[in-house]
């Protein structure tokens, strides 16, 4: 599944042709997705001006000016294209079938924006004005953001990272970001003292902006806005490197891997402690 590199990725790939711009239309190809499709989504998009594009954890939001947000969850395999009326502007890859296509919009400018998803994970929901979606109640502060301090992490931690701990950071990150930090992702989280909850704050940021400088990371489905591959995987210190040596100068440790609450953890079991 897509974390928040690959996510924010394809939210600036998709921000130049979408903020400020007017949904002149709209079409739903399918009733439902993981869940229902909102039935006035063609009436709520049709007309509405984009104000915003943002993110929040591993979710896009297309702030709609007076109609509330757009949610949009990529899932395992969904990709947003897009398509401008000059030819060869954008690069539709072949693999990525039409009948995929499943909600589609174009903007006054005349630029199309498709939501495809082979395995129909992914999920769009319309977000009233002044609410907050279910999804995004509980969420954690954003690794990015200032709320994002080694206080609020130490005061967060309960045994593992997770998404009400910090927000859009799965396995892959947590891996590398441990990794940097030399944090055992076997140790319980009180033991993690209040100097290395500050290191590990600054791995987590230095390995998703290098995520996402890099496009993200593609393994499986994950394009960028434009079609082409994420390139950070090749950066990887340790996730799926099992049985690959340990790439810190020095070290005679090999990588392991080890499964916590259903995720790989990869780890050098000598230079994390």
């Amino acid at each position: 599944m897509p974390e928040l590199p690959e996510v924010e990725t394809v939210r600036r790939g998709l921000e130049p042709h979408l903020e400020g711009r007017v949904i002149a239309r709209a079409e739903a190809r399918r009733p439902d997705l993981r869940w229902p499709l909102p039935p006035d989504l063609v009436q709520v998009l049709t007309g509405a001006r984009v104000v915003a594009l943002r993110r929040r954890s591993k979710y896009i939001l297309a702030e709609l000016e007076h109609r509330g947000s757009l949610l949009l969850h990529l899932g395992m395999s969904g990709r947003m294209l897009i398509e401008d009326e000059s030819q060869g502007a954008f690069h539709r890859d072949p693999a990525i079938l039409p009948r995929h296509d499943h909600v589609v919009f174009w903007t006054d400018r005349g630029t199309r924006i498709t939501f495809n998803d082979a395995r129909r994970f992914g999920m769009v929901d319309l977000v009233a004005p002044g609410a907050t979606h279910p999804l995004l109640a509980h969420l954690g502060p954003e690794p990015l953001s200032d709320a994002f301090t080694p206080e609020a992490l130490a005061a967060a931690l309960a045994g593992r990272l997770d998404q009400r701990i910090v927000a859009g950071l799965g396995n892959i990150y947590v891996s590398e970001a441990l990794y940097r930090a030399g944090i055992d992702p076997r140790r319980l989280a009180g033991t993690v003292s209040a100097p290395e909850t500050a290191a590990l704050v600054g791995h987590i940021r230095a390995v998703l902006e290098e995520a996402i400088a890099a496009g993200g990371s593609s393994l499986r489905d994950h394009r960028q806005a434009t079609g082409e591959l994420g390139y950070f995987q090749h950066s990887f210190r340790v996730y799926g490197r099992e049985g690959a040596p340990c790439p810190a100068p020095g070290c005679a440790g090999v990588v392991q891997r080890i499964v916590q609450s259903g995720r790989s953890s990869f780890f050098c079991p000598l230079c994390q402690q």
